[in-house]
C-alpha cells in the first residue's frame, strides 16, 4: 500500500512563503506523477500543481509564478514551495501519486495565511 505523508504546513502571514513536503513509501519513479491538491474552506478539492516522472511541471493558474513544484528521487519526496501567499490560499495541501489509472493521497496538511 502506497503511504504518502504531508508535512510542514502552518501558519503564515499575508506575503510570506512556505513549503510543503510529501514523502513517499516507495520510490517515487514508479509513479507516473505526483503533484498537490488543495481543499479550501466551503470549495471543491482543486488541483495546484503536478509534476510528471520526466520532472515536466504543470500548474493552476492561480499557482504560476507564485508556486514551484520539485521531486528529490533521492529521498522520494515531492515539494511544494509556495511564494507571495494570499489568505485565499489558505487550505488543507493534499499529496497526490499517479500510478496508471490508480490516484494515491496523503492525508493532508493544513496551511493558513494570516495575519
Amino acid at each position: 500500500q502506497v503511504q504518502l505523508v504531508e508535512s510542514g504546513g502552518g501558519l503564515v502571514q499575508p506575503g510570506g512563503s512556505l513549503s510543503v513536503s510529501c514523502s513517499a513509501s516507495e520510490n517515487i519513479f514508479n509513479f507516473n506523477a505526483m503533484g498537490w491538491y488543495r481543499q479550501c474552506p466551503g470549495k471543491e478539492r482543486e488541483l495546484v500543481a503536478t509534476i510528471n516522472v520526466g520532472g515536466k511541471t504543470d500548474y493552476a493558474e492561480f499557482a504560476k509564478g507564485r508556486f514551484i513544484i520539485s521531486r528529490n528521487n533521492a529521498d522520494n519526496t515531492v515539494r511544494l514551495q509556495m511564494g507571495s501567499l494570499k489568505p485565499e490560499d489558505t487550505a488543507v495541501y493534499y499529496c497526490i501519486a499517479r500510478l496508471l489509472r490508480n490516484t494515491y493521497w496523503g492525508q493532508g496538511t493544513q496551511v493558513t495565511v494570516s495575519s
